[in-house]
């Protein structure tokens, strides 16, 4: 074997290390961009719709659909030049977080549909109360008219 191929499947080697590592940190900062449980979980708020508006801050999923789209490139590009020798894991972990998103996602717009019924629902409830007690006013008013 040639000095010169010899220094190409070392730079190779040393490419392809690379290249892994910037997936595992790509999915690590993505993993980090994450919502912490904590953040999903307390609330400070006094009302429900201030627990939801909260909570839809707190599924923000920041930058983490960013970092894992940058895992997925050096993933795609080090699987396509054959430069991993075992990537399962790695092939794993983005399936595992790809899920994460998801799911943090869909809640995000469950709570975001629930934000915008909430207010309409109180006011809904709001007004037939006051039809309630004003209906019970009437019929007070009527029965004092009776015993008169």
């Amino acid at each position: 074997m040639s000095q010169a191929s010899l220094d190409d499947d070392e730079l190779f080697g040393e490419a392809a290390s690379e290249m892994r590592s910037d997936v595992e940190s790509s999915l690590a900062d993505a993993w980090d961009a994450l919502p912490d449980a904590d953040d999903i979980w307390e609330t400070d708020a006094e009302n429900v719709l201030g627990v939801l508006n909260g909570l839809k801050s707190a599924l923000d999923v920041g930058d983490a659909e960013d970092h894992l789209r940058d895992a997925k490139k050096w993933y795609t590009m080090g699987e396509r030049a054959d430069a991993f020798e075992d990537a399962d894991d790695l092939e794993e972990e983005i399936a595992d977080l790809e899920e994460a998103l998801e799911n943090i996602t869909d809640a995000g717009e469950q709570v975001g549909e629930l934000t915008a019924t909430i207010p309409a629902l109180r006011g809904t409830l709001e007004d037939a109360g006051s039809e309630e007690a004003d209906d019970e006013d009437e019929n007070e008013a009527e029965a004092e008219e009776d015993d008169e």
